[in-house]
This record gives structure tokens, sequence and C-alpha cells, in this order.
């Protein structure tokens, strides 16, 4: 089962907002334990927001874009050898069929 992060967004975001509230109210009514754990919610509520936000992994795919953007680069030299060998040996095919076109010499 995957774990799909749009649903649980706003959620999340809901839930610290709910949790800012509850804390105001017991800190109003002088509980501060209460308030705490509230405050204690609230804040982690609000990290989870705020990792599902970025999403899994964000590193870790800016790693692999940089390990892919490296190997499109030694490609990108590699076709540019073998398109300079393909010319080259067109060079030399169309300079064999030239001198196999000239009838013998009188």
């Amino acid at each position: 089962m995957n774990f799909k992060t749009l649903p649980w967004y706003p959620i999340a975001v809901v839930l610290s907002g709910i949790n800012l509230v509850a804390a105001g109210y017991a800190g109003g009514a002088a509980e501060p334990w209460h308030a705490t754990v509230h405050v204690v919610l609230a804040v982690a509520f609000g990290a989870w927001a705020r990792r599902l936000r970025r999403g899994p992994g964000d590193g870790e795919h800016q790693e692999r874009l940089e390990m892919l953007e490296a190997e499109l680069g030694s490609l990108r030299g590699e076709l540019s050898e073998t398109q300079e060998r393909l010319d080259f040996a067109e060079r030399l095919l169309a300079q064999g069929a030239e001198s196999r076109r000239v009838g013998p010499e009188r």
C-alpha cells in the first residue's frame, strides 16, 4: 500500500491549527501542562505538514538528477566522437568510390 501525501497535507495543517487554538484555550484556563501538550502537538503536526509538502527524498532525487546529468554529458561526448568517426569513414569511402569510377588511363 502506497502512502499518498496529497490528502494528508491539509489534514496535518488543520490538526496543527486546532492544537494551536486549543493551546490558547488551555493557557487561558491556567492549565500550563495541558497548553504545553497542545503546543508540542501543534509543532509536531506542523513539522509533519512541512515534510509532506517537501515530498519524500528530495535530496535523493537531487543527487540522482546530478548523476543523470553527468551521464548525459558523457553520452554527448561519446556521440560527438562517434559522429566525427562516421564523417571520417564516409569521406574515406567517398574517396575510394571516386577512384574506382575513373576509368583506366589511356
